[in-house]
């Protein structure tokens, strides 16, 4: 019997996989400071890779109660920091290296920011890992 669970998972381990990546690309490679916001994101998603990935290993939808409130607590510093961005009025700026909001990224025209991108990855983690959670056939949580 095959599982279901475990490409949910595999796909969550991958999202956080691509997230940790890019984030490193983009103050390694590209020499992009992180501000203070994307260091508490970074926090709360590097982690993810390695829990995520051992519960893909062994077929465990249960990670959920350890993955969760990681990925939700990322989910609203990720939604605050894209609030930044985009009405910097609101709260100030995210401070180190010039803010977010002052800086544009080249891709599509500026759309897919660091921020917006670190909100995508934590939607898509919190979404696959609810989902495993939930052909696991028990009740919440």
């Amino acid at each position: 019997m095959t599982s279901r669970t475990r490409p949910l998972l595999g796909l969550a381990t991958l999202v956080a996989g691509i997230g940790t990546a890019g984030s490193l690309y983009f103050s390694l490679g590209l020499g992009l400071v992180p501000c203070e916001l994307c260091w508490y994101q970074r926090i709360l998603l590097y982690p993810l890779v390695v829990v995520l990935g051992v519960a893909t290993l062994e077929d465990r939808p249960g990670v959920a109660r350890t993955v969760l409130p990681l990925s939700l607590l990322g989910l609203g510093v990720a939604t605050y920091h894209v609030i930044l961005q985009v009405r910097p009025s609101v709260g100030g700026t995210c401070s180190v290296g010039g803010g977010c909001s002052s800086i544009l990224y080249p891709m599509l025209d500026g759309l897919l920011t660091i921020p917006r991108l670190s909100l995508i990855a934590f939607v898509l983690v919190t979404a696959l890992v609810t989902a495993s959670w939930r052909l696991r056939g028990r009740a919440w949580p």
